[in-house]
């Protein structure tokens, strides 16, 4: 039997061979522990706007504050995944199935019951955080406000409600005056309601109502020009987000045709129009974002009764009064959460 001889590699090879499979083995042990911390996503907040983030500044500022007091930032240890219907509230139903298609943790609605109701038509099982100014049992949205069930749980203020009062203030200003313009948007799911108590209150007061039905901006100018023809002693916008969010071009019109003119959102008298009457946006937005926070955390909607925010604010512009030559009674200037000098 003949013998090959084997050859022996030189012991510096075969320390620095060791060093290799020993480095390699530790490589793949430390991607093996590393590989689930990577693969570990963050939770994603699924955003449904009815318009463009511009519009939504200030609300998405309050947002990431309440977010935040529970402990959450946005890139940090939360996504968040938004969807824009730029104003045509028609897209809401459909990009809310988007955002449930997706499978995000939970479904922020905030800005009216259009986009809670289109929220809701889209996932009985992804919990929904909603944020209007209507009343979310009346609106179909919820059974309970202390127990509300099912998937959606939110936030709610007196937006809705206080709509006659912004009638009630304006006759106040222009207290020689019998007729009055209210603008109403009649997509709105709140349009009725919001009628039948501005009726209510015109008839108590013994006013002409003449009703405005818009939900085009494009037709703005026109509406400004019929109150300014019709002599109107104003115009009061019933609560909507769709005018809500134009505050500043509705304030810039309001200038230029010369009407006093009344809103619910206090951006509205901060561009140059006269008055706002609504809830405060800040707060219902701020909660919104807390109330997500604890569902990342783990609650459930069903166990998270609707919140209410009950503050209610009153801006008043004087130098827009002063262009229009009104003057403010003293018992309206004493309530006023800011005047705007």
């Amino acid at each position: 039997m003949r013998f090959m001889p084997r050859t022996v590699a030189p012991a510096a090879d075969r320390v620095r061979r060791r060093e290799f499979i020993a480095l390699a083995g530790g490589a793949a042990s430390a991607a093996a522990w590393m590989a689930p911390a990577r693969a570990q996503a963050l939770p994603v907040i699924g955003y449904l706007g009815s318009e463009s983030p511009e519009r939504y500044a200030s609300r998405l500022s309050a947002f990431r504050e309440g977010l935040a007091e529970t402990g959450y930032a946005e890139g940090r240890n939360v996504a968040i995944e938004f969807r824009w219907a730029e104003g045509q509230y028609s897209r809401l139903p459909a990009l809310a199935v988007e955002l449930a298609n997706r499978q995000v943790t939970v479904i922020v609605a905030p800005g009216g019951a259009e986009v809670a109701l289109a929220a809701k038509s889209a996932t009985t099982t992804i919990p929904i955080v909603f944020e209007m100014g209507g009343n979310p049992i009346a609106l179909g949205v919820v059974s309970s406000l202390s127990r509300p069930g099912g998937n959606l749980t939110g936030v709610s203020s007196l937006s809705v409600e206080v709509s006659r009062k912004r009638l009630e203030f304006m006759h106040e200003v222009r207290p020689d005056t019998k007729k009055f313009a209210v603008a109403v948007n009649p997509t709105s799911p709140t349009s009725n309601s919001q009628l039948k108590n501005l009726h209510a209150a015109a008839d108590a007061l013994g006013l002409e109502l003449v009703v405005l039905k818009n939900s085009d901006e494009q037709e703005f100018g026109a509406m400004f020009t019929a109150v300014r023809e019709m002599q109107a002693g104003g115009l009061v916008f019933s609560s909507d987000p769709y005018f809500a969010y134009r505050s500043q071009q509705l304030a810039a019109l309001a200038v230029r045709y010369a009407v006093p003119a009344m809103t619910q959102s206090r951006d509205f008298p901060l561009a140059g129009g006269l008055m706002s009457y609504g809830g405060d946006f800040g707060q219902s937005h701020r909660h919104t974002g807390i109330y997500a926070g604890r569902v990342l955390k783990g609650e459930k909607p069903s166990d998270l009764p609707v919140q209410r925010v009950t503050k209610v604010e009153l801006f008043i512009n004087l130098k827009a009064a002063g262009n229009l030559g009104i003057s403010f009674p003293p018992s309206l200037l004493g309530i006023a959460d800011r005047v705007i000098e």
